[in-house]
């Protein structure tokens, strides 16, 4: 054995299969990971989710924290300012314009995510955020403006081959099967299906295998998503928060690079936030970029790498968390340019009624 103690996953070497494997790759044979990654072997996994929390049980270590500290390193030296230059962007945007009629509901000059990074996307109601997303999958066309993924132009590629190509999201408001079952609607996500031809329905032998590699994967993240006992219910019986669970459990069914979440957090119930709060920290330590909206601030300083503000479509701060939090701009956009202001001090009321008072004598002379 050689004189290096870990690999480069952060995985002692000699051990690297000591460990349970957790998401795509639990319960399942190389054989059927291959199938299923359709060609494409996952890198050595990290340990189950159980192991990889927030925060690491007492008297134990984090399984794995490579890629969290690859982006860390990398976004140190990076400038806190609107449209900054990332060392390894996999998502890119150029002068991007969404217009409606006469309002222009985004307008960015230019915008990067880093790999394998945590990046949250917040702004107020309104700022632009979900057209956004809409934009970068292909869900909508914009007025103007270029945008790249790892490198291969999108400007005129359909949601469907956004997806195909390692680019998957999830929506603000959920887009389930609502007739068919937990299970059906996890099966949808997989990306290889040869089953679903006509003529090779008929030769069972030449897809059988592939459906049973699916149905492990689909099994292992219903578990990790707490929606196992709910796998042969229908999906319109479910609360909003447990569809906002299978509709990003369903994104993860095709190992995407890059995932973008509109507002996971929304209508979860608070007991499973935490459940879901490991589970995307799980998956940058599997090598997956995530993109976020959330209003919840909790959530973006707690698991957030950098963060983006919009408003009134416009990309108006940048930087790490405890940087962007105290931005005057990010404060204006959120609360008001007054926002540090006590408005129970009567002396507020009293420097804004001095044109008021001077109004009141200007009638009364008359």
């Amino acid at each position: 054995m050689s004189d290096k103690e870990h690999n480069d996953a952060g995985v002692p070497v000699g051990k690297e299969n000591d460990r349970k494997p957790f998401l795509r790759d639990e319960g399942m044979t190389d054989e059927n990971r291959r199938l299923v990654n359709n060609g494409i072997t996952p890198g050595v996994a990290f340990g189950d989710l159980s192991d990889w929390a927030t925060k690491a049980p007492e008297g134990e270590k984090l399984v794995s924290t490579a890629y969290a500290d690859r982006v860390e390193a990398d976004l140190a030296y990076v400038d806190n300012r609107p449209g900054v230059k990332k060392p390894d962007p996999i998502l890119v945007a150029d002068n991007v314009t969404r217009r409606f009629g006469g309002v222009t509901a985004v307008d960015v000059n230019h915008f990067e995510i880093e790999r394998h990074g945590i990046t949250a996307l917040i702004g107020p109601n309104g700022a632009g955020k979900t057209t956004f997303f809409n934009l970068m999958t292909g869900f909508d066309k914009p007025n103007s403006g270029t945008w790249e993924f790892d490198g291969r132009p999108l400007k005129s590629v359909s949601p469907e081959h956004v997806a195909k190509m390692g680019m998957v999201r999830t929506f603000q408001l959920t887009k389930v099967m609502s007739r068919l079952t937990v299970m059906d609607n996890m099966m949808l996500g997989a990306p290889v299906q040869p089953g679903e031809g006509m003529l090779a329905a008929l030769f069972p032998s030449r897809w059988r295998r592939y459906e049973k590699a699916n149905r492990q994967k689909a099994e292992a993240l219903l578990k990790r998503f707490l929606l196992w006992k709910k796998k042969d219910d229908y999906a319109g019986s479910l609360s909003g928060g447990q569809r906002k669970l299978l509709e990003m459990a369903r994104a993860l069914m095709s190992d995407p690079q890059l995932v973008m979440l509109d507002e996971p957090m929304a209508g979860v119930n608070p007991a499973l936030k935490q459940s879901l709060l490991d589970a995307i920290l799980s998956l940058r330590e599997q090598g997956t970029t995530v993109l976020f909206v959330e209003h919840d601030m909790n959530m973006v300083r707690h698991i957030a790498d950098w963060v983006t503000v919009m408003a009134e479509g416009k990309i108006v701060a940048e930087g790490q968390p405890k940087t962007v939090m105290k931005d005057p701009a990010v404060i204006d956009a959120y609360l008001g340019a007054h926002a540090d202001v006590d408005l129970g001090d009567d002396s507020v009321l009293e420097d804004s009624g001095d044109g008021d008072e001077s109004d009141a004598s200007h009638k009364e002379g008359e």
